[in-house]
């Protein structure tokens, strides 16, 4: 238990702060308990929503983590909560209406407070361009792990042997993945099928260019240690701030479905992702990772799911709680099937 409280006592603390700040807005709006109660409710769902629909980012962030050195790791639970609070739930949705609207970015926040409803429908009519770029960049993120000849380690066996052997094809996924985004092309309007497959090709390039940004750093950190001096982790860093962003599109979509006021939303989520921030620490100290072999596995194939989610989400209609229970599902079923594995091995041990 102290162990618990350890790693989350900062996001308890944060969310009572949210959950006074959300009660003392909804007292002023409305005046009555029934509107404080209706406020803190949708508050605690829309932070229930974003830890649902990023607990495998957590896996994912834990799993990069882990390779940083302790001031990188100190730099992205400080500077980057920052970015995934201010930035992504709170200014990434202003600058959609200010850039939609053609409005300057005060005028945005004014939009946002006095016009919610005109704010929910400009940042909606952009969900086509989002789920693009974010699904390609996730489905990328995804495929990359299991087209990678070097992994050794096999869940769905089957499946994830035939990925790998197909890694000896050059570029394999970025061809499966442009295929995606032109079979959905397809089912969208003329207008709406450029911005999708517009959108799509930047969030691969996105994917390449901070990939590379990474592998060239990389290795200049690599000399650096064969010279003495301590890796860093400034491409690590960059890769999670956009997953992170990738992450968020989902969340901050669909809470409109929940509220359209901006300072609701952003309360809720960043409840939320702050404990997704937490948890990426608890599995890191813990070695969580390491105990649970196929733990990542999962979070990958969840990572999949989601980006193949948003994708085709620009032209069918998917529940976020479908979304969020895909990802338990299979997060929580190679959690099980490690625990499986660990008995199954362990009793081999003590019989040998």
């Amino acid at each position: 238990m102290n162990t618990l409280l350890r790693h989350y006592w900062g996001s308890l603390l944060f969310t009572l702060v949210c959950f006074i700040a959300a009660g003392f807005y909804a007292w002023n709006a409305g005046g009555s308990v029934g509107s404080v109660a209706h406020v803190l409710w949708i508050v605690l769902v829309l932070s229930i929503l974003e830890i649902s629909l990023s607990f495998d980012n957590a896996v994912v962030n834990a799993t990069v983590l882990r390779e940083m050195d302790e001031k990188w790791q100190r730099r992205f639970l400080t500077w980057g909560i920052l970015i995934a609070v201010f930035g992504m739930r709170i200014v990434f949705p202003l600058a959609i209406v200010a850039v939609a609207a053609n409005l300057d970015p005060l005028s945005a926040i004014d939009l946002s407070l006095n016009d919610p409803e005109r704010y929910e429908a400009i940042v909606s009519s952009a969900h086509v361009g989002i789920a693009g770029f974010g699904g390609a960049f996730l489905t990328m993120v995804g495929l990359n792990f299991f087209f990678d000849g070097d992994k050794d380690v096999d869940w769905i066996r089957g499946l994830e042997l035939a990925l790998r052997r197909f890694s000896e094809i050059r570029a394999a996924e970025i061809g499966i993945l442009l295929l995606m985004l032109y079979g959905i092309s397809t089912m969208l309007p003329e207008g709406e099928a450029m911005v999708f497959l517009t959108a799509g090709i930047l969030g691969l390039v996105t994917y390449i260019a901070v990939d590379a940004i990474g592998t060239v750093l990389d290795k200049v950190e690599r000399r650096k240690m064969a010279e003495g001096a301590v890796r860093s982790g400034l491409g690590g860093f960059l890769y999670l701030e956009v997953l992170d962003a990738s992450f968020s599109f989902d969340g901050v979509i669909g809470a409109f479905a929940l509220s359209n006021n901006m300072l609701i939303i952003a309360l809720g989520l960043s409840i939320g992702a702050l404990f997704v921030r937490s948890m990426t620490v608890h599995l890191v100290r813990a070695g969580t990772l390491t105990k649970y072999r196929f733990l990542e596995h999962g979070a990958f194939w969840a990572i999949i799911a989601l980006g193949l989610i948003m994708l085709l989400s620009a032209k069918f209609h998917i529940s976020e709680s479908i979304t969020g229970l895909i990802g338990a599902v299979l997060i929580g079923i190679s959690l099980l099937w490690s625990m499986r594995y660990n008995r199954k091995h362990g009793a081999e041990r003590e019989t040998a």
